[in-house]
This record gives C-alpha cells, structure tokens and sequence, in this order.
C-alpha cells in the first residue's frame, strides 16, 4: 500500500493502474484495493478515465507515514510509534522502552483517552486537533539532573511555535507554554531509574494545535493556535520542527555535560515568570516575587512575607493576577 503511495507521492500528475502494477510487479486488482485503502486512511486520491490516478496532498495527513516523510532529525522520531486511540503516549513508551527500544524512538496519538497533566489533572487531547507525543531519551546523566530535559523541551517547543506560525508564545516556569495569558502546550516528563543510574527519560508534550473549542472549566485557562490566529496549521510539520529543535538542543545539553548554564539567556528570554508575582505550592504555600532563574533552572523568589530570597527547585508557581494552568 504505502510503496503505490510512494509512487503517486513522485508523480507531478496522473499514473496509470496499469503502470503502478507493472513497477511493482503485481496486478491491477491489487493497485485498486491499496489506493482503496489509502483512501481509508484518509489519502485523497483522484481517479479518472485513461489518465489513472493523483495524489491530491494535504498537510492536514497526520499518520507515522506522513510524520517520518520530511523528518530531518538524525535520532529522535526513529522509530514511530502511531497510535490511531490510546491512554497516554507516556504511559505506552514506557511499556516500549522498558523492552528495550533505542534511544529516539516517539509515541504519537490522534487521540488520548486518559491524557494527564503535573499532579495527574486530566488533559485534553481529541483526535484530529492537537500533537500528543512522547519521546524515548537515555541520557547518561543521574535522576536529579533529568529535571533540565524539560526544561530544554519547553524551549524547543516555544522556539518550534514561533518558527512555524509566527506566533510568540513564552514559557511558564517550569514548562507550561503560555500564549495571552492561557496555557496552550503542556509538558510531562517520567523516567525509571535507581538512586544513580538513570535508565531512561519519557518527555511528553501535548500542543493544543487547531482545537476550536475546550470544555466549561478549561475555556478560561487553555488556549489553542487555532483560537489565538484563527487559523489552522500542519500538526506534522509542528511536530517535525519540535523534534527537530530539541534533538539540536538535547545534543547540545551533552556536549555541556549536562549543563543548563548554556541555555540560561535562552531561557530567561522566554519565560515569562520573572518579575510576576507568584504563588507557590509544594511542602509550603507562600506568595512572592519571582526574581531570576539559576544557572541550575530553578526559579528566585523574594517571599512576600519576609522578604528572603529563596530558591524553588520544585513544585508548582501560579501567577497571581492572570491566568493559571493549575
């Protein structure tokens, strides 16, 4: 089926039946139920009377075909893992990387049953508009520095964003995407490892991408390209660009020995946290003024109650005023 795709793919316009066959040595009937089921898969395919058949092509084909044609990573997205309908793409790479696949390997989902935020809230993910995607990382780093891949990941996402739709998205410390105040990308990194070894790293991310309309409760907090611009865009190419950026990113992470000081400028310039007033939830809740970021990626705060400067290595930092992902 996908080698007569890639047949049509090549032709500027018409390609007989007859000739698909005769280059890929089988019959006639055989050319008709593969351009049949490539129509199923959603393929627009024109037929017509001795001229043969045309490949109408669309950026709006999302499938692990359409996803691996153009892709121009060297490791990350190799191999892809398609799932049509699943629980999380997490939770299915973990499944897959703890048989032993390599490094590089992505999960992507039209559709996400059980998608899941920080703290296990429920995320949205409808088939056919948004990108819910895992990707498969073994670092040779310990556990306490893992926290940097997302880092890392939010910023290949934003910089992804505002390549591909000229929109200005910015990060929310420490990696929720944010877009006029509403969350529009969420980001949820795992891994398995013991006190000083880790075995592997599972960074998801999720981008509302041509979302029209969100539940009541989540309309007033998330946030969509689609409802921003008020124009729809390729989820593949978005999802190529992201792999991209953060396998150039990720390399660079290390060449560095695992470093953020690299990226820090990169960072602070994107993150919109700094200078806001935040409330921050962990061991202690306590209101404050974020202040900087670390070298380390953690945020400065100067608590409102005390005035000391303290460093938030964990948790999670609303900001007060605006909007807020919690």
């Amino acid at each position: 089926m996908y080698r007569i795709l890639e047949f049509l793919r090549q032709e500027k316009g018409f390609i007989s039946g007859e000739e698909i066959g005769k280059r890929l040595d089988i019959s006639r009937a055989a050319v008709w139920k593969g351009i049949k089921k490539l129509r199923e898969e959603g393929y627009v395919i024109e037929a017509v009377t001795n001229k043969g058949y045309r490949l109408i092509l669309h950026d709006t084909m999302y499938n692990e075909k359409e996803i691996a044609q153009g892709l121009a990573t060297k490791k990350l997205g190799y191999p892809i893992y398609f799932f049509k309908e699943t629980d999380t793409t997490n939770g299915r790479l973990r499944d897959i990387a703890a048989g032993g696949e390599s490094e590089g390997a992505i999960a992507v989902a039209e559709q996400m049953t059980a998608g899941r935020g920080r703290r296990g809230r429920p995320w949205e993910a409808p088939a056919g508009s948004g990108i819910w995607m895992s990707i498969l990382l073994r670092p040779n780093i310990f556990p306490s520095q893992a926290s940097v891949l997302t880092l890392l990941a939010g910023l290949a996402v934003c910089q992804s964003i505002e390549e591909e739709t000229g929109l200005t998205p910015s990060i929310k410390w420490p990696n929720d995407i944010m877009l006029n105040g509403k969350k529009l990308v969420g980001i949820l990194t795992e891994m398995e490892c013991e006190m000083q070894q880790t075995h592997f790293v599972i960074v998801g991310i999720g981008i509302n991408v041509n979302t029209t309309e969100f539940p009541e409760g989540l309309s007033d907090v998330a946030t969509s390209l689609y409802l921003e611009s008020g124009r729809t865009f390729s989820r593949k190419n978005i999802l190529q660009r992201v792999l991209l950026n953060f396998e150039k990113l990720y390399q660079e992470l290390l060449d560095s020995h695992c470093s953020f000081a690299p990226f820090l400028d990169r960072y602070k310039e994107k993150c919109s946290t700094i200078h806001q007033e935040v409330k921050v939830l962990g061991k202690e809740t306590f209101f404050a003024q974020a202040v900087d970021i670390t070298p380390e990626g953690e945020l400065v705060v100067i608590r409102k109650d005390n005035g000391k400067k303290e460093v938030v290595f964990s948790g999670e930092v609303s900001i007060r005023g605006g909007k807020t992902s919690e």
